[in-house]
């Protein structure tokens, strides 16, 4: 079903319509079998690399070939759903484009739009690679409701490219459509006509254009999951943790229903354990499995609300908060939220309790921050939180968690850990071979003992550095072939 019908004006000599129909892709990239568009060439006119303008909505929707003879103008056919509000605004504009596409059956098969602004064409926008950045993110994005590449082509992108000036905001606007969500297509038109707007302070306009920069900076993905592989997954565990039987089966269930689901479970993660049990390493791997970017947040030194919900624009030094910051860095609504040290979130200097807030992100119904003043979807968030005392945790923030407790470590389980995976770990970012050490068993046997005082596994990481790095100079600096380290040697370069 075509998108729109451009229905003329009274008086008006032609009728401007929709030749195309849409299509929904999920696809990443562009090639001849993914194509951005693809338009009418019966007579195989059209070449390689095509440069020209688009008529939507001023005529048709179709393309105007400058550098074939009698510049013909052909009709779209059809065209990925994501990319239709780029197509009319670059129509709109009369910018100047160059197409690279293949002849198919369907006809020319377009897999790039490249700008050429330049002579008497019109800039696109005051941000150098505005179109290509446009286009990745279209890419990257979810369609809304309802091949071998030249050497010539491998251009550079826009990935570094931020939107901060007023005409690139609006650009974006026009051009990404209705791959935003509903509400941020809104709110962003309201902060758009404030930034604008000459009747309102400059420090109400600066702002506006900072929230629209930081908003427009993120890429608003839905809360589908594809499948993820459980063999993966285990793998990465066991490469991670050693040990945890029960934890790498409580995580392996999590990824069968999100399989399943195709969305994240209602409830996130919260690892409880003495010190250096390694649950952050859990709350990673998890991340890792998932595929996703993450971010922590230290409840350790979050004593203010105010912090994670940002600050109102009524002040001059306003700014987001945490949270809001952190899908800015990501770039994406899809991250993990690692929360260290939860159970000491309650712990509010005054100004009212972080834990509060935390309910709002752990609801998964939406998060608001002050100075964004918009409500900011959370679907795509999964929250990990670690503890040392879950007594600390309040009943409601417990109840928004799947419980996994890490228990102590044996002096039988550090011996495997030191000699499995602490040490080859370090040897191997230290470029040594694991036969250039020799650890005796009753060295071995100190190492544990001088460990035993802790339950967790972060002592014997911290040993295992040390007699490396002993190695490693023994070898570099006295010419030592392989140092060997009993329980005397260790006690003496420990103690």
């Amino acid at each position: 079903m075509p998108v729109f019908d451009f229905k003329a004006e009274k008086g008006d000599k032609a009728q401007a319509v929709c030749t195309y129909t849409t299509f929904k892709s999920y696809e990443n990239e562009t090639s001849k079998e993914h194509p951005i568009m693809v338009i009418e060439d019966k007579d195989h006119i059209l070449k390689h690399h095509s440069n020209g303008m688009f008529l939507n909505p001023i005529k048709r929707t179709s393309f105007e070939f400058h550098d074939v003879e009698g510049k013909p103008t052909l009709d779209i056919k059809t065209i990925d759903l994501r990319f239709t509000s780029l197509l009319k605004w670059l129509g709109e504009n009369h910018i100047k484009v160059k197409l690279s596409g293949y002849e198919t059956e369907e006809g020319y098969a377009v897999y790039k739009i490249r700008e050429q602004a330049f002579g008497n064409g019109v800039k696109l926008s005051s941000e150098d690679g505005f179109l290509q950045y446009m286009i990745e993110r279209l890419l990257m994005s979810d369609p809304p409701a309802e091949d071998d590449i030249d050497e010539d082509d491998k251009e550079e992108t826009g990935d570094d490219m931020k939107l901060t000036s007023i005409q690139s905001i609006t650009d974006f606007i026009s051009c990404a459509g209705n791959t935003l969500p509903d509400n941020i297509r809104l709110w962003s038109r309201r902060n758009l006509a404030v930034a604008k707007s000459n009747e309102v302070s400059p420090e109400e306009r600066r702002h506006a254009q900072r929230a629209l920069s930081v908003m427009m900076g993120i890429n608003w993905k839905s809360n589908y999951f594809s499948d993820i592989d459980p063999k993966e997954a285990r793998r990465i565990l066991d490469e991670e943790l050693y040990g945890m039987e029960k934890v790498k089966q409580r995580i392996i269930e999590t990824i069968i229903q999100i399989n399943r689901t195709h969305t994240l479970p209602a409830y996130g993660l919260l690892i409880v354990g003495p010190a250096g049990t390694g649950k952050s390493q859990v709350a990673y791997a998890v991340a890792k499995i998932l595929k996703l970017s993450w971010t922590t947040l230290d409840m350790s030194s979050i004593n203010d609300p105010e912090q994670l919900t940002g600050s109102s624009r009524v002040y001059a030094n306003a700014k987001p908060g945490i949270i809001m910051e952190a899908f800015a860095k990501a770039g994406q609504s899809k991250l993990v939220f690692i929360i260290n040290e939860l159970d000491k979130a309650n712990e509010g200097k005054g100004n009212g309790n972080p834990a509060d807030v935390l309910l709002t992100l752990l609801d998964n119904l939406g998060f608001t921050d002050n100075y964004m003043e918009c409500m900011i979807p959370t679907d795509g968030v999964y929250p990990i939180a670690t503890a040392n005392d879950k007594s600390k945790i309040s009943a409601p923030i417990m109840s928004r968690f799947a419980v996994i407790e890490i228990p102590d470590y044996t002096k039988d389980e550090k011996k495997v850990i030191f000699k499995k995976f602490a040490l080859p770990k370090i040897l191997k970012r230290m470029g040594m071979r694991e036969e250039e050490i020799e650890i005796t068993d009753d060295g071995l046997d100190e190492i544990v003992e001088l460990c035993s005082s802790s339950s967790g596994i972060r002592d014997v990481e911290q040993v295992a550095e040390h007699i490396a790095a002993n190695a490693l100079y023994q070898i570099e600096a006295e010419g030592a072939t392989k140092p060997v380290y009993d329980a005397k040697t260790v006690r003496a370069l420990i103690l």
